[in-house]
């Protein structure tokens, strides 16, 4: 027999195992908030630029030819600026403590679409290491690439700095709150309709029609002794089957 559900049923579901599902949201909650604020480290981000551009000649206007040239070279100083010939050099003249390829893994290099402008963007947990190797690595190529392409068409553009009050770009505790807040009240009200689809215990009237396919013949009150002082003052059901049994 297929069981369906109505919205009446559902938001009495949800009403009865409101404290589930708010206490999972609260423990989601504070603890997304403990690991965001007090576990993970925070993550600082700076950037410098680099100009791709023709040396300085006596011609008083760009070449579009050269231009063009310039574009399709930036593919492969984003790949030259992190390889080891650039990167061994600036580990050793910051006297990093860290391998060619964690570094790799601190910095992105990146251009918006049809613009010699290239970005370096270094991410770290001391906000001012970042702007030196930020800085650093854009020295270091600009002194190389000379001699790796005999190509002299780079200009640093702007330095990395650090502000004062500089935020971090990760963790986002609120960011993180928030995700934890939907997902504590998905997993709250999935375990709330969980428990109630294995619930096969009979509370009511309904209950009998819907498990035991029976029809409701009458329901006769339970009539308490009033000179047992042992008794509560409550009122209980009993539930008439067909058949002539009885469910209490």
């Amino acid at each position: 027999m297929e069981e369906t559900i109505s919205l009446k049923e559902l938001l009495a579901t949800l009403r009865k195992r409101i404290l589930l599902i708010l206490s999972l949201t609260f423990v989601a909650v504070l603890t997304s908030g403990i690991i965001s604020f007090y576990f993970l480290t925070p993550i600082y981000q700076t950037s410098t630029q680099l100009l791709v551009n023709q040396a300085k000649n006596d011609q008083p206007v760009y070449n579009p030819g050269e231009i063009q040239t310039n574009l399709q070279l930036i593919n492969t100083y984003n790949v030259i600026i992190k390889s080891p010939a650039i990167l061994d050099l600036v580990i050793d003249k910051l006297d990093l403590d860290m391998t060619t390829d964690q570094l790799n893994s601190k910095i992105t290099v990146g251009s918006q679409k049809d613009s010699q402008v290239v970005a370096i963007t270094v991410e770290h947990p001391d906000p001012k290491l970042a702007a030196d190797i930020a800085n650093t690595t854009a020295s270091v190529f600009h002194r190389e690439i000379k001699e790796i392409m005999n190509i002299d068409n780079v200009t640093i553009l702007a330095k990395a700095e650090v502000k004062d009050n500089m935020s971090p770009i990760k963790p986002q505790p609120v960011l993180n709150i928030a995700i934890a807040l939907v997902v504590g009240l998905m997993a709250g009200v999935g375990l709330a309709l969980l428990l109630e689809y294995f619930d096969n215990s009979i509370k009511d009237e309904q209950d009998i029609e819907r498990h035991l396919d029976l029809p409701i013949l009458g329901v006769i009150s339970i009539i308490e002794d009033s000179k047992n002082p042992n008794s509560r003052n409550e009122r209980a059901k009993g539930v008439t089957r067909a058949g002539g049994e009885n469910a209490i």
